[in-house]
């Protein structure tokens, strides 16, 4: 019971149409308020427990099924879009920004980039995904969370590159 709750995340993963987004969806809102509650530290704390959460869960609860990577699983959604949320967190706490304070344009590329890196599944995260079974079903949404963590980064400097550059 408890590894369907968690494979689940307590239900989100059965929400359609796409359970897969509305995993990340409900991983953006929490991951924020465990940000605000804790910052940086506290997110960080928060996707390395859910990520072996997820490695312990999915394989008890996957077991006989055809298809670990069924839809309806979306712990892998939320480690993925919780790594992509600690970039942004992480450079926010080191400018010490408070944790009240977590820009929109942040969590909202960082949930942008990772749905993209999650369906496109480029390189690594592709790989990762083929290689199926349990460990693919957490793998690849790591690797989109770290390639999405990176993008955000990335296009935050662009843009204030472009401010800068502006004024």
């Amino acid at each position: 019971m408890m590894e369907k709750l968690l494979c689940t995340w307590f239900g989100a993963g059965l929400l359609k149409p796409a359970p897969g987004t509305w995993g990340s969806a409900v991983a953006i809102a929490l991951g924020i308020g465990i940000y605000r509650l804790g910052h940086f530290p506290a997110l960080a704390i928060a996707t390395v427990l859910v990520t072996l959460a997820g490695f312990w869960a999915i394989p008890r609860y996957t077991a006989g099924m055809v298809d670990p990577d069924a839809s309806h699983i979306v712990i892998d959604e939320v480690a993925g879009q919780w790594l992509a949320l600690c970039f942004p967190a992480f450079a926010f706490w080191m400018r010490g920004m408070p944790a009240s304070d977590f820009p929109y344009p942040a969590w909202v590329a960082a949930f942008v980039f990772f749905r993209l890196f999650d369906i496109w599944k480029p390189w690594l995260i592709g790989i990762a995904d083929r290689e199926g079974g349990v460990s693919g079903v957490m793998k690849d949404d790591l690797w989109a969370g770290l390639f999405a963590g990176v993008a955000v980064i990335a296009t935050g400097i662009a843009f204030h590159a472009i401010i800068a550059v502006t004024r």
